[in-house]
């Protein structure tokens, strides 16, 4: 596992509720980097948010037990 990978599982891991891909990318995370994780330990799941009075669609990302595990060696 790279540094970025770790270093989202870290910030998704602090979270019960994840964080939406708009934040990850503003904390510098790539989509790309967003697409590997959800292979290796993190969900994925569209939800409708109220932004600006409007509904607006948003990716919110959460660590899965995978995830948890894979950062167990890294932060026993």
């Amino acid at each position: 596992m790279n540094d970025g990978e770790c270093r989202l599982l870290e910030l998704l891991s602090a979270s019960d509720d994840g964080a939406t891909d708009t934040l990850l990318v503003a904390h510098g995370f790539t989509l790309d980097l967003m697409v590997i994780l959800v292979r290796a330990g993190a969900t994925a799941q569209s939800e409708p948010i109220l932004a600006g009075g409007r509904v607006v669609e948003v990716r919110r990302l959460r660590v899965t037990g995978a995830g948890r595990q894979a950062l167990a060696p890294i932060h026993p």
